[in-house]
């Protein structure tokens, strides 16, 4: 499948090396005026442009959103219908020969080999849907999703904390360059919080919260891993006393800092929402391979949490 949501819902299309990629958007509200300037920023941030670590192509490929339907300009804005939003993004600088290698080798912890045998054929030039490509039409959807939650008054916002395992972002740009040069590749951590969630969204079961934030997060290219709250870190001897005082009265959550990540049992909690992607290191290193790669794909991974948060909060709170 690929379709995220199913009240506010984002379908996206395309190959890294085809003539396009784009996406269909279902569920937004009629006379919602799209602010451009907002997913530009965000697409800006995708393709790392000045950052260290990221793929040459990423940093000269202009990706400019070419609107087809469900959307008019009105008054020098543009404005959508309450039809099916229909985009799409030109992939203009592409070097397929780079990948010819690919034809007949398989990269270690790529999903060449899988696709391959399942499918009995792919696309090897830059790897087709496999590609992190793909991802700067959903940060399109997610640009919207993000623009709508706003104004209800939610604030989405993710920042990379590690890089392999140095966390003193002072020390990232000498890190990625490091890494860059010598041809291979690193891992990293991307954190994202969001401000404003009402209390009660997502269901004890089957529909938690967690559960979808999970999915969507691992859904994105080289998503390895995914921990809210404490995390990994809750292993000892706390959170039995978390709601009561020193006197045993009840008390609520947002009357302190409580690193639930703000859902418990499946449900927000009404505190800000907190979790931690992992990326693993990029399986194409360009000491091995030709062709432009990147050093650390949770340079760029930011933007990309924001949209895949704000995709999945937005279709969660409709229903609910």
């Amino acid at each position: 499948m690929n379709t995220f949501g199913s009240h506010f819902a984002f379908t996206s299309f395309g190959e890294s090396h085809g003539r396009a990629i784009g996406g269909v958007i279902e569920g937004v509200p009629a006379k919602t005026e799209i602010y451009l300037d907002l997913i530009t920023e965000m697409l800006g941030r995708r393709s790392g442009v000045g950052m260290k670590g990221v793929s040459p192509r990423a940093m000269s490929e202009m990706d400019e959103v070419e609107w087809l339907s469900g959307v008019v300009c009105q008054d020098g804005k543009l404005v959508a219908l309450g039809t099916p939003i229909a985009f799409l993004i030109r992939n203009t600088d592409v070097r397929s020969q780079d990948y010819d290698i690919l034809k007949t080798t398989f990269r270690p912890g790529h999903a060449d080999y899988v696709y391959e045998k399942k499918y009995g054929i792919r696309d090897y030039r830059g790897g087709g849907r496999a590609s992190a490509r793909e991802t700067a039409a959903r940060v399109v959807a997610g640009g919207i999703a993000k623009q709508l939650l706003q104004k209800q008054g939610i604030e989405i916002s993710a920042r990379l904390v590690a890089v392999g395992e140095e966390t003193d972002k002072n020390k990232f740009d000498d890190l990625l360059r490091a890494v860059q040069q010598s041809g291979d590749s690193i891992g990293g951590v991307v954190e994202c919080e969001v401000k404003g969630m009402p209390l009660g969204v997502g269901e004890p079961i089957a529909d938690k919260l967690s559960s979808h934030l999970a999915f969507a997060m691992l859904s994105i290219n080289g998503c390895h891993g995914f921990e809210y709250g404490y995390g990994f870190d809750n292993l000892g001897l706390r959170g039995s006393d978390l709601y009561i005082d020193s006197e045993g009265r009840s008390r609520s959550p947002l009357d302190e800092e409580v690193m639930t990540g703000g859902i418990v049992g499946g449900m927000s909690d009404g505190t800000p929402l907190r979790f931690r992607c992992l990326f693993k290191p990029a399986a194409t290193l360009t000491r091995i391979y030709k062709g432009r790669h990147d050093a650390c794909i949770a340079v760029r991974a930011v933007s990309v949490v924001e949209t895949m948060t704000a995709l999945t909060i937005k279709d969660m709170i409709t229903e609910y």
